[in-house]
């Protein structure tokens, strides 16, 4: 299979290659081994996802994971990101942990480990115990705690196994979609309700850092961090303003608090109503490492009729878009990277990048998605350019390892280099799969 050859730039000799996924999207068995539910569940039995999908099944990784993990090691991966459901560990987000859920992950890292591959352990992505939404959830302060005595449960159990830990995924994507604008569990909106679960979202972060500090010897720890530059849709000042706005809470937000110690000027006043004294040490707890998700950028407009008042706008007229309608800009990658890079002064890993599509096996049971191919070389190749420029990027991981549950599109969106038939739950290696593990080859060699 043919790499590109503009796509030179050297990487550092100890680059990590690897692959993501989230618990909620893959595992499936939702209701099996004392589960319990979480507010993505509530929010798909309500019927607020694409085809009233759900993730009671998804790749049912659970049950499959000796497969899955067997297709990482034909990729070549060092690593592998995953998340931890908090409410199969903890059915009722707090009180006795669950031995039977405790006893997958288990068997999850030792199975990784005996490929040969790293476990990087992400701590929450997502899928808050309905239990505790009940109690309010991310907007009440009690959240920080409950998410700390969570992390102290799993610190304990695989902190002699895995090193690598992500306290938290994109909490600028749930907080903004999930309690600003409504559209994702739990489908809470207003500027108030956003302002107050990013205080507790950053405190459940510091506090995080804090145990698994404290648990696990020799750790390594960063968040992760959704990061797309935020355009205004036109020249309007109102874009303008609406583009700024959106950047702040998108980008920075959760990184300006957590590592440099302050929220961004633009939103600093509208803050201080929930910061108490003390919380921005509690915040701002030492890191190793910026986790770095990236899409697209972010096209944004005024929007009155939003909860926020700021919304997507369209890119311009041309823009080159994936198959699911996102701009393809890979010159935006690259300069986000090195903002990140220099702003944060800390070693970047990109934690997430890749292309949603529709792809669908041919005739002969083959699937082949040369759009995706053709994304991945032209991000990676401006990666490469990010790195020759300066920026400290120690690990590229691709999203994703197998298709699986996109949240509010359900199974529409396709963007594993695996193809998952849903009916049989059969997995086969895309056109994308190959391509991705000879370049992890080329440059071992």
């Amino acid at each position: 299979m043919t790499l590109r050859a503009d796509v030179h730039h050297p990487v550092p000799r100890d680059f990590i290659w690897g692959t993501s996924t989230a618990a909620f999207q893959i595992e499936g068995a939702a209701r099996e081994d004392g589960r319990g539910m979480s507010v993505w569940d509530t929010f798909c039995a309500a019927g607020k996802v694409a085809n009233r999908d759900t993730g009671d099944v998804a790749c049912d990784h659970y049950h499959r994971y000796p497969e899955d993990i067997a297709l990482m090691r034909e990729l070549g991966i060092a690593a592998y990101r995953f998340s931890v459901a908090w409410p199969r560990i903890l059915p009722h987000g707090r009180g006795a942990a669950n031995e039977p859920g405790l006893a997958f992950y288990d068997r999850l890292i030792d199975a990784v480990l005996e490929a040969g591959i790293e476990p990087w352990l992400c701590l929450y992505h997502w899928d808050l115990p309905q239990a505790l939404a009940d109690r309010g959830g991310w907007l009440v302060r009690d959240s920080a705690g409950w998410f700390a005595d969570y992390a102290t449960v799993v610190a304990r159990r695989y902190g002699d196994r895995v090193k690598r830990w992500v306290t938290i995924n994109e909490p600028s994507v749930f907080t903004l979609f999930g309690y600003g604008l409504g559209d994702s569990a739990p489908g809470v909106s207003g500027p108030a309700a956003l302002r107050r679960a990013t205080h507790h979202v950053n405190l459940a972060h510091g506090a995080a850092v804090d145990v698994v500090r404290a648990h696990v010897a020799g750790a390594s720890i960063g968040c992760v961090h959704s990061r797309q530059q935020c355009i205004p849709a036109t020249e309007s000042e109102a874009d303008a303003r609406a583009a700024a706005l959106f950047g702040a809470h998108w980008n920075d937000a959760f990184p300006d608090p957590q590592i440099l110690g302050s929220y961004p000027a633009l939103i600093a006043e509208d803050m201080e109503p929930y910061v108490a004294p003390g919380d921005m040490a509690r915040i701002c707890r030492p890191v190793d490492f910026f986790g770095l998700n990236h899409y697209s950028p972010n096209f944004c407009q005024a929007a009155p009729w939003s909860p926020l008042g700021y919304g997507f706008g369209p890119a311009p007229a041309g823009t080159p878009e994936t198959p699911i309608g996102w701009p393809i800009v890979p010159d935006a990658f690259r300069g986000v990277l090195v903002e990140a890079s220099n702003k944060y002064r800390l070693p970047v890993y990109v934690t997430e990048n890749g292309m949603g599509g529709h792809d669908a096996p041919d005739a002969a049971g083959a699937v082949h998605d040369p759009e995706r191919v053709a994304y991945l070389d032209a991000y990676i190749g401006a990666m490469r350019a990010a790195i020759a420029e300066g920026a400290d990027i120690r690990g590229y991981f691709v999203w994703s390892l197998v298709d699986n549950f996109e949240w509010g599109a359900g199974y529409a969106s396709r963007f594993g280099i695996v193809h998952i038939d849903y009916q049989t739950l059969k997995r086969t290696p895309k056109t994308s799969f190959g391509w991705f593990a000879d370049l992890i080859g080329a440059t071992k060699g």
